[in-house]
């Protein structure tokens, strides 16, 4: 029987690596995003059958036509990945856009929120019953940056929907992991290298990790049986400022 998983924010980044490496490792893998573009690009690096959504988790109803598409295509999904995404410019917080609050929490954490629940309403039903939800947290949800309220905001968000999926999902065989991930060298991360902000105040560079080991990360939690589970991983550049961070 098929694997199938579905990616969100699957263009770029995380959600690239994730998609290819899931491929690779058997998955049929549908890849959701805004840009159809970027998906298809992403489906000619992967080694097995894919199928490209063009949609925004931060619209539910456009996530409804997700998982309609999913349902009619494959008739079920076995993985979830939480991963779409963004964040907002790095203002005071006093000084902060309420529009820019809202696309963030929009995107991050409703948008999560809108493909849980469509994809409870298919794991219940599907036979064999049951499925995996993983949820891209972040570890400034335990140690923010300056000036990342609406970003930071939306990460512990995260982490109590990864708490409840993972108790409402317990009767009907559906399981919830969170990965934090800690500087992933990415298009949006490269910045890292010439210096961001720290508590103190400074700019200062820091180290970076490849993006494949946070990929090969996903691709063993989404490997376990439904019975064991990753409730929470941390997956970080070793030497950046995280432990002891301010």
């Amino acid at each position: 029987m098929k694997k199938i998983a579905l990616v969100t924010g699957a263009g770029s980044g995380i959600g690239a690596a994730a998609s290819t490496a899931l491929s690779k490792a058997g998955y049929v893998v549908v890849l959701a995003g805004r840009t159809r573009d970027r998906l298809e690009s992403v489906s000619e690096q992967c080694s097995g059958e894919t199928l490209a959504v063009a949609a925004d988790v931060s619209d539910a109803d456009q996530v409804t036509s997700l998982f309609d598409t999913v349902r009619d295509t494959y008739g079920r999904l076995d993985v979830l990945f939480n991963n779409a995404g963004t964040g907002a410019p790095p203002r005071p917080l006093e000084e902060l856009d309420p529009a820019d609050w809202n696309r963030v929490i929009g995107v991050n954490l409703s948008g999560a929120f809108y493909c849980t629940r469509m994809a409870f309403q298919l794991m219940k039903s599907q036979d064999p019953r049951g499925g995996r939800i993983i949820n891209n947290g972040s570890i400034s949800a335990h140690a923010p940056r300056p000036w990342s309220a609406p970003y930071t905001a939306s990460k512990h968000g995260m982490t109590g929907l990864t708490r409840s999926t993972s108790l409402d999902g317990r009767p009907y065989d559906i399981v919830c992991s969170q990965i934090d991930i800690g500087n992933a060298l990415t298009d949006l991360t490269g910045r890292m290298e010439q210096g961001v902000p720290q508590a103190d105040g400074s700019l200062k560079p820091e180290p970076t990790m490849d993006v494949r080991h946070v990929a090969d990360a996903i691709v063993r939690i989404a490997e376990l049986p439904l019975e064991a589970n990753v409730q929470f991983m941390t997956i970080m550049a070793s030497k950046m400022p995280y432990i002891g961070r301010g």
